[in-house]
């Protein structure tokens, strides 16, 4: 058998936005496979074979064939490498816990060379599964020293970097609640804060924190003492307690209020240093030395029976609750009680060190608060309990069983006041009680903290119980359903295309500013905040138009998007409510893109009328009846422009009732089905163009027909044509202009 040199990978590049494979962002790579491209899988001995023994679960792959086993039928017929390593990879992100069901490998017109895509929702997880994949397979085809252990250790560092580079749950929870209601999301940073929409219209989360969590709230919730008196003076039941100082002074304190007691940290959460039913002065002291280390300082309170119970408030709400349970081990007079807690607790596939896991490890070696648990049992790690003796491992253990649906009216009213009276728009509010289902004064029921920014795991995935759709309750909360039917939603303009494309973004960013809009605007011409110009470098790119996305001033947005930047980095926002396609030029320029003619530029273009809204318009040259033809592509509408208004495209679009912008007796028309008018405000084209060199008829048209479709008044829209200045310095001299006169007439009032 024949030994292959490894497929070369010729360029990596991560395509973030809408692209020409498919909406959502993907990880593209050229291949170049060598001597492989005349090796298909059938003609290497013994590889289908190899393959499938590492990566069973392919059978699962439908491919193109779509059925189960569609991917080994094309395996074991004869399909070339670069479509082999796309389901590889594709495996082990499914085996890595993040399953991706895209992939598409195409050839290109150089022999050997591929472009194989694969779905990424983080760059770096994807470029690790690509390594990893690729060493996969040449290990497969060339028979080398491979097997199951290797394949886990692939997995293992694709997982590796899952939990190291997405999203936490709570915030990944989030995130999807706001998909599924057409939200848009952008990651800001590494770690879990994220934007929800665009611009103006934008909400910011960092895992359960929002813009609406006040930072004031926070601070109070740190402090144990005083969201205590603020919870008394409202009526919210609590337990007595004092803060001290050292462990002398925390028995004292225990002897004042009465035995038993809980020693817990000031200011730390998630149960860090608690210590409760404390009867002893020596457990109060050891208390102590666990609570000291964990916050600021340590308070002892009047211990509270019952469970705890933590509910989470979201905007006023009850929308979850979740309840502890005291964890035991059970001797069987052989095992030690470290040996116990392994067995009968860590064993338990819902325990685990990562986040996903909704119940944790247990590790005695580190865990000074099980050491004093033990030590009051008289018991070390070493000790070998009796058989059928109980041991107490966490009194107040993982959160892990819903009880939503039990929860009294009147203890949800006291959770919901808690969080109003610490100032909490979300809070974990931590209770104890017997009973959930009974109002807490006549138990004896308490609220021992109000935590801000709550992990929501609890209530995603309990360990009994149903889970609970909190990530949508938050998602609601920041958009209400009520509000606006395109919630986080900026109407965003899109112009795709070559010919005039920066006079073109700059006449609609003009009009829409017209209409009382802040507007951003990035084109080649530079990047624009209403009409200051913020940066004069070229700004069709991806990069600029983000920064327009995030812009909490911004109000409507226009990006150029030329065939370059959809094919290198893919559009800067994921659906628009105006996309324009003015020509299909500029394929001389990419030839590296393996593009050398016009007609190939259509299955780029059509990128921009792909992510259309469906309440959005597609506005479309009909002077070429290929980028025309895009108009069924489109989810909304389409308007089609020309300036001969014998262009074929536009007489059938307006038999079945479309709109058109056309001319006519040197005057712009508006023609919707039967109906046409005139643009009111603006006179004959020829006198106009005498006075405005530099913007095309073509560009004019298009711009009023994007005007037309985010409904700008039509004399507005005329009145603006005549009043825009095509030439940018003499429109940013201008306005530099108008700037020093405003500052000259602030300074004389």
């Amino acid at each position: 058998m024949p030994r292959f040199d490894d497929i070369r990978l010729l360029r990596i590049r991560y395509l973030r936005g809408p692209n020409v494979w498919t909406y959502r962002p993907v990880l593209e790579t050229w291949l170049d496979l060598g001597p492989l491209e005349d090796f298909p899988s059938n003609k290497i001995e013994g590889f289908p074979g190899r393959l499938t023994a590492l990566l069973p679960a392919l059978i699962e792959h439908h491919c193109g064939v779509g059925e189960r086993g569609g991917f080994l039928q094309r395996l074991t017929e004869g399909t070339w490498a670069g479509h082999v390593l796309e389901h590889v990879v594709i495996e082990l992100l499914n085996l890595a816990g993040m399953p991706t069901g895209f992939g598409q490998t195409r050839s290109t017109s150089k022999h050997g060379v591929y472009r194989m895509v694969f779905r990424a929702r983080e760059e770096q997880v994807a470029r690790m599964a690509l390594l990893e994949g690729h060493r996969l397979l040449m290990a497969a085809i060339n028979g080398d020293a491979y097997d199951a252990a290797d394949v886990q250790k692939a997995v293992a560092a694709v997982k590796a970097k899952v939990d190291e580079c997405y999203l936490g749950p709570s915030t990944a929870a989030i995130v999807a609640a706001a998909t599924d209601r057409g939200i848009p999301s952008l990651r800001l940073n590494n770690g879990n804060l994220v934007q929800l929409g665009h611009g103006a219209r934008q909400q910011r989360i960092w895992t359960a924190e929002t813009d609406h969590t006040s930072a004031i709230g926070e601070s109070i919730a740190s402090d144990k003492q005083l969201t205590k008196s603020l919870l008394a003076s409202c009526g919210v039941p609590v337990p007595d307690g004092l803060e001290v100082n050292s462990a002398q002074e925390a028995w004292e304190a225990a002897e004042d209020i009465g035995l038993p007691v809980a020693v817990k940290p000031v200011d730390a959460n998630h149960g860090r240093g608690v210590s409760l039913d404390l009867h002893t002065r020596e457990e109060v002291l050891a208390a102590f030395a666990v609570a000291e280390p964990e916050g600021s300082g340590v308070m002892v309170e009047r211990f509270i029976r019952g469970q705890e119970h933590r509910l989470l408030v979201v905007g006023g709400e009850v929308v979850a609750a979740a309840r502890g349970e005291i964890i035991t081990v059970t001797g069987d007079g052989r095992s030690t009680v470290a040996e116990l807690i392994e067995s009968q607790l860590n064993s338990d596939p819902r325990r685990g060190a990562e986040e996903e896991f909704p119940l944790d490890l247990i590790v005695l070696a580190t865990d000074a608060k099980l050491q004093l648990e033990l030590q009051r049992q008289a018991l070390t790690g070493e000790s070998v309990p009796e058989s059928g003796h109980e041991v107490i491992i966490q009194r107040n253990g993982n959160l892990g069983v819903d009880c939503t649906d039990q929860v009294h009216p009147e203890v949800a009213y006291a959770a919901t006041l808690a969080a109003r009276a610490v100032g909490l728009d979300i809070a974990g509010i931590d209770l104890v009680c017997l009973d959930v289902g009974r109002p807490l004064q006549s138990q004896g029921g308490a609220i021992v903290e109000v935590n801000a920014g709550p992990g929501l795991l609890m209530h995603l995935k309990p360990a009994v119980g149903s889970p609970r759709p909190v990530g949508r309750a938050i998602c609601d909360h920041l958009f209400p359903e009520s509000d606006d039917e395109r919630p986080g939603r900026i109407p965003v303009v899109g112009v795709a295309g070559s010919r005039e494309n920066a006079v073109l973004a700059r006449l609609v960013a003009w009009l829409v500013g017209l209409s009382g809009r802040h507007v951003g605007l990035a084109c080649r011409d530079g990047l624009f905040l209403d009409r200051r110009r913020v940066d004069t470098r070229d700004s069709a790119h991806w990069a600029a138009g983000r920064r327009l996305l995030v812009n909490r001033q911004v109000e409507a947005v226009v990006i150029e998007n030329g065939a370059a930047t959809i094919l290198a980095d893919g559009l800067p926002y994921d659906r628009c409510e105006i996309g324009i396609v003015t020509d299909l030029e500029g394929a001389e320029q990419l030839a590296h893109e393996d593009i050398t003619e016009s007609d190939q530029m259509v299955k780029v273009l059509r990128t921009q009328v792909d992510v259309v809204l469906d309440h959005g318009t597609a506005v479309l040259n009909a002077a070429d009846a290929r980028v025309a033809g895009m108009a069924p592509l489109c989810d909304g509408e389409v308007i089609l422009y020309a300036a001969d208004p014998q262009a074929t495209p536009l007489a059938a679009h307006m038999a079945a009732g479309g709109k058109v912008v056309t001319v006519r007796q040197d005057r712009i028309v508006l023609a919707h089905g039967t109906s046409e008018s005139f643009l009111p405000g603006l006179g004959r084209l020829t006198v106009w163009s005498a006075h405005h060199a530099g913007v095309g008829l073509e560009s004019v048209l298009a711009a009023v027909g994007a005007a037309w479709a985010m409904a700008i008044p039509l004399n507005l829209i005329g009145a603006g044509i005549e009043a825009f200045e095509a030439d940018l310095q003499l429109a940013t001299a201008s306005l530099q202009l108008d700037q020093s006169q405003t500052a000259g007439s602030l300074q004389l009032a």
